[in-house]
């Protein structure tokens, strides 16, 4: 093993040790193949004992790195070329493992946006062996038990096929379980009706296996199934049942068995390394399951083989982990980009891919620099390395010979010392490079991410080959399918920015203004000259665009015009520049710039699909206060302004707002003339809303305003035709937005008339908001769905309490009272006076202010009650409104489901 001479003698107390670097995904695929093969081999040993909870385990492969180095891709591929040689790379070769043996592989990702848990892990391992084609008894009957106990009154099969488990690997589990209970109450000659509940079988199982009776001699070979099915069946004895599907794998016959090959990625999602709740729970399906292979991927390696973990897992230490112990990896230096132990043994099992994650910057800092076994380098300082660095590991290398420097005048070095951009960093990376492509590295330092022909722009050239060369360097990461696929390694960007950079070609600050104007009218280029309609390219022109007139107070210029592009879509992504995010003004608390004025309302506009409608309202205000846009986006941020005032119920306010902007003449006043339409409506004159439709035209929405007057009136065919057209209108017009909101609400005015119809219409719905961040089109789905079920006994009150709670949280107050019309239906169906009754008095409460009131008669027409006279002005006479509505309910108790 090499040594850092530098080091070693900056003091006679300082030990080094070095490493190569590992960047060859062919050389992952040869380390998974490698160990696969080894481990089949181990498996298939005369003593291998699958019940042996003592022996270690060398079960699982560890890829560790940072985000976006690839691990990700790397699980799928691994996952793919498990499954099928033709999907196996060509240059990663023949694997090293018999041709006969059956490799089984199922890849579940942990992260939270999977929104999997636990349950789903194990369902999903479950799930995928079904496709051996037979019941696996021991584990089938725990896990049945267990689902009956902890989901009472909810099918296996409806988990599974919400789950999209029963998509992924078929519907065969559930029938196979149950063909496991039944054979087991046929085995204890139980009545059949009572192999459809685990039970009901799990006492009379219990005691057979504690008297070794012949008729489960199958399963009495199950050492520890007795003790499990006696167990609380809760989530932690869940998670020993992997042992009982271990062994069931086992003991298949020859030319059935199979190696299962799971493969657990992000990792880093499965929680912290404070809390490890999750984390025991799939260390123990690991440990209980020697006969399956792991390869888990994530951002940090597994600490399991560090003793001190003792206690909060089951399992630690380097006994019972050796190739996850830190002492099969020997203390490594950065080469290149990527780290491998040198002259690793066979048994490491952990890998660093790519930079360094915290804890391994921490690491590698920590046992640098030691002096009898003890770290030099003490934590705070290696806490403020580790957050600058960016994992990159030649920073880690300068931060040591900066310690070493500051020790050696006599200085104890501190955090603030360490506070510090590397000036080496700038000429390292400038070193080999021409003058043209130092002057391109400067260039594209402005921006977050670049193609060739951008870098080009930004740095005034006129020919490419400078970028061309420069993008394979190895401080350009590349992503090829993006929509700039070159981006500067982290570190490397930030110290060109702000490093104090002393080389003869530095550049003064107005040269980088000058960069930064160009770089703006680069991006603008792009944009126009790009495909009409391409969201990808319009919001990474405007994230880009947003921070480099913030950052040098540059005219918005093409900005103006990408941000009404934004927002004539409706579909919100984020598009606020990265921190810092706005140079307010300290004495104002306002944005100080019209730069950070309009990245605060396109940042406003995109959040309040995700915030409180007051928190948006009181953004809006304050921009609008500050009156820093030019007078077009002002009328922007007046009518989003209005609409949240409308949402909250501020009716006046949001009536003066719609006013200003619709006397304005501008672009939103057809949108704005459409919101006095809403006003009249949720007032209750449908006659001035229903006039003012014919001057609206598309820009307006007429078609949606008209169905949005039609459906109050009980006729929701004619409301259902007019959302269709809406819908139509949108496609032609390109607007994802529109079309996701008009098709939500087609499909709630059908779900009151028509539930089988509207089921396909609903479908349509999720199909086309997905991807788009709309909120309040998602609820007016989610309630759809419970109109399609009212009258039924499908949880539609349960549901309806949940989606009452997640409206709370956004401060749309007419979505809980439209929900609350969802409710009455549902209980005018069912007959239920009482309910009715109270949901009225709800009603009541939440359109006491005025707007929406004639809500509380639409409920009163549904159970066919009386209402006092009111401000309500239909369109229709009252006595029709009533009749559409009783009909709609008395249609709907007539279905034979209900």
């Amino acid at each position: 093993m090499g040594r850092d001479l530098r080091a070693l003698f900056s003091s006679n107390d300082w030990g080094v040790a070095a490493a190569e670097a590992f960047t060859n995904r062919q050389a992952q695929w040869e380390l998974v193949a490698a160990s696969l093969a080894e481990h089949l081999e181990r498996v298939a040993a005369p003593g291998f004992d699958v019940e042996d909870l003592e022996a270690p385990r060398d079960n699982a492969l560890v890829f560790h790195g940072i985000g976006g180095i690839g691990k990700t891709t790397l699980s799928r591929k691994l996952e793919a070329a498990l499954r099928s040689a033709e999907q196996r790379p060509a240059q990663w070769g023949e694997p090293a493992w018999p041709a006969a043996a059956r490799i089984w592989p199922v890849r579940i990702d942990l992260s939270r946006s999977a929104g999997g848990d636990f349950e789903h892990l194990v369902l999903t391992i479950r799930a995928a062996l079904a496709g051996l084609g037979r019941p696996l008894p021991a584990f089938d009957l725990a896990l049945r038990r267990y689902w009956e106990h902890q989901h009472p009154g909810e099918p296996l099969e409806e988990y599974l096929q919400r789950g999209g488990l029963a998509a992924r690997f078929g519907k065969a589990m559930p029938q196979q379980m149950q063909s496991a209970l039944a054979d087991v109450a046929q085995a204890l000659l139980l009545p059949g009706t009572v192999g459809t509940a685990a039970g009901a079988l799990v006492g009379s199982l219990t005691r057979a296996l504690r008297e070794r009776r012949q008729t489960v001699r199958a399963l009495a070979g199950c050492f520890r199934l007795a003790d499990l099915l006696e167990a609380e069946p809760d989530l932690d004895t869940l998670s020993f049942y992997p042992h009982l599907l271990a062994w069931e794998l086992h003991r298949l016959p020859v030319e059935k068995k199979v190696t299962p090959v799971i493969l657990l990625d992000t990792f880093e999602d499965v929680g912290d390394r404070t809390h490890r709740d999750l984390e025991r729970l799939i260390q123990r399906v690991v440990w209980l399951m020697p006969n399956a292979f792991f390869v888990i991927t994530g951002r940090s390696r597994l600490q399991w083989a560090d003793p001190a973990l003792q206690g909060q897992l089951d399992y630690t230490g380097p006994a019972a982990w050796p190739g996850l112990a830190l002492s099969s990896r020997p203390p490594a230096v950065p080469h290149a980009r990527g780290f491998l132990p040198a002259a690793a043994p066979v048994r490491a099992r952990q890998v660093l891919v790519g930079d360094f994650a915290p804890e391994d910057c921490d690491d590698y800092l920590a046992r640098r620099l030691e002096s009898d076994g003890t770290p030099l380098i003490p934590a705070p300082v290696r806490e403020v390395i580790t957050a600058r660095s960016h994992g990159l590991p030649l920073y880690l290398d300068l931060s040591v010979m900066r310690f070493l420097e500051l020790r050696r005048t006599g200085h104890t070095p501190e955090p603030a010392d360490f506070e510090h951009d590397f000036g080496a960093l700038i000429a390292r990376t400038l070193a080999d490079l021409t003058p043209d492509e130092r002057h391109l590295l400067r260039s594209v330092s402005l921006l977050d991410a670049f193609d060739t022909d951008l870098a080009t722009r930004t740095a005034g050239l006129t020919h490419q080959a400078a970028a061309h060369r420069l993008v394979e360097r190895p401080f350009v990461d590349e992503t090829p399918f993006a929509l700039w696929p070159y981006s500067l390694h982290g570190l490397i960007r930030s110290t060109l920015r702000g490093a104090d950079d002393s080389t003869d070609d530095r550049w003064t600050p107005t040269d980088w203004e000058t960069a930064a104007v160009r770089a703006l009218a680069a991006l603008g280029q792009q944009w126009t000259a790009g495909p009409e309609r391409d969201r990808l390219l319009l919001t990474g022109c405007l994230r880009q665009g947003l921070a480099l007139a913030r950052d040098f107070r540059l005219e918005l210029g093409w900005l103006t015009d990408a941000a009404w592009a934004y927002v004539s879509d409706s579909v919100w992504e984020p598009v606020a520049p990265p921190a810092p995010a706005f140079s307010y003004d300290t004495a104002s608390g306002r944005p100080a710039t019209p730069a950070d004025a309009l990245a605060e309302l396109l940042s406003t506009l995109s959040r309040r699909q995700h915030e409180h409608r007051a928190v948006t309202a009181d953004r809006l205000t304050a921009l609008t206060a500050a009156r820093l846009l030019p007078n077009d986006l002002q009328e922007m941020a007046v009518y989003y302004l209005a609409k949240a005032q409308r949402d909250l119920g501020r009716s006046a306010d949001s009536r003066r707002g719609m006013r200003y902007v619709a006397d304005g003449g501008g672009r939103l006043a057809p949108a704005a003339r459409r919101g006095l339409a809403h006003l009249a409506r949720l007032a209750g004159d449908f006659p001035t809303a229903h006039a003012i439709v014919p001057a609206l035209g598309w820009p307006g929405g007429h078609h949606r305003v008209n169905g949005d007057i039609w459906w109050p009136h009980g006729d929701m065919h004619r409301a259902a035709t007019a959302y269709e057209a809406a819908r139509t209108e949108a496609e032609q017009h390109g607007v994802a937005g529109e079309r996701a909101t008009s098709q939500a609400q087609r499909a709630f005015t059908l779900a009151f008339a028509d539930p089988d119809r509207a089921a396909d219409e609903i479908d349509l719905a999720r199909h086309l908001i997905s991807g788009l961040a709309l909120r309040q089109t998602g609820h007016t789905i989610d309630m759809a769905a419970l109109l399609r079920d009212a009258g039924t006994g499908r949880d539609v009150l349960a549901r309806a309490h949940v989606l009452r709670e997640e409206i709370r949280v956004s401060g749309v107050a007419i979505a809980t009272a439209i929900l609350e019309l969802v409710v009455c239906f549902h209980q005018a169906v069912l007959g239920d006076d009482q309910g009715v009754t109270e949901t009225i008095a709800r009603l009541r409460e939440l359109t006491d202010g005025g707007d929406y009131a004639y809500y509380t008669d639409i409920a009163a027409f549904m159970d066919d009650r009386p209402t006092p006279p009111g401000p309500v002005r239909w369109i229709d006479d009252e006595a029709t409104v009533r009749e559409r509505w009783r009909h709609l309910v008395l249609a709907r108790r007539s279905l034979p489901q209900n």
